[in-house]
């Protein structure tokens, strides 16, 4: 599960979004509360990574995870961009295949 998610920051930082949606499974969700929309599927995927990652030119540093079994596990991150400066947690959940099939994201 860390690997992944350095995987996913490695590439948001690199707004290498080819490889980021790769990390997804195909009917993937990212929920973030602190925008106020759940983003579906990897075309939903892709309009948050532009809108949040690449529009605002966020740079993200994993602080901690914290694993719960091998398919769930809690991450909070910095996130820092034209926004400002923030702390993010991130619920990641992951299918059999090893692929994210869930974020529920949220700022501290």
């Amino acid at each position: 599960m860390r690997n992944l998610i350095d995987g996913f920051i490695a590439t948001t930082n690199a707004i290498d979004f080819e490889v980021t949606l790769a990390l997804f499974a195909d009917d993937a969700v990212i929920d973030d509360v602190s925008v106020g929309d759940a983003f579906v599927g990897r075309d939903g995927i892709r309009t948050y990574l532009d809108r949040f990652f690449a529009g605002y030119h966020t740079v993200s540093a994993l602080l901690s995870v914290e694993a719960s079994g091998e398919l769930h596990a809690l991450a909070r991150v910095d996130f820092t961009g034209d926004f400002g400066h923030e702390i993010g947690i991130l619920q990641i959940t992951v299918n059999s295949d090893g692929l994210i099939e869930r974020i529920d994201a949220d700022l501290e």
